[in-house]
């Protein structure tokens, strides 16, 4: 049993991440980070919620750049081969659900 207190967890670096769970091969982790990610498209699905601050999610669509500023409780669901980017506003912290050894 585990309790989490997503908001007193900062490592060292951006997108560092405290590791939950996983889930048959799929991880549960929490990252803080202050920097944006760099664009990707996973080996499969992810769940992307932000637990506290902003984030800036960027996505290709169609050929077209979109993007959505998500506050503290948003989640986004990234089907499999969504490319896309998140930018955080400040600091934040997120809570990423994927397949094991995801971009």
């Amino acid at each position: 049993m585990k309790f989490i207190e997503s908001r007193a967890f900062t490592p060292e670096r951006a997108w560092d991440a405290l590791d939950i769970a996983n889930l048959g091969g799929v991880t549960v982790r929490l990252h803080w980070t202050d920097q944006p990610y760099k664009w990707h498209t996973n080996d499969g699905e992810e769940v992307f919620a932000v637990m506290d601050g902003q984030v800036r999610m960027h996505y290709r669509e169609n050929g077209q750049v979109h993007a959505v500023l998500m506050n503290a409780g948003d989640i986004f669901f990234a089907s499999a081969g969504t490319e896309h980017v998140a930018h955080p506003v400040g600091e934040a912290r997120v809570l990423v659900i994927e397949k094991e050894g995801s971009v």
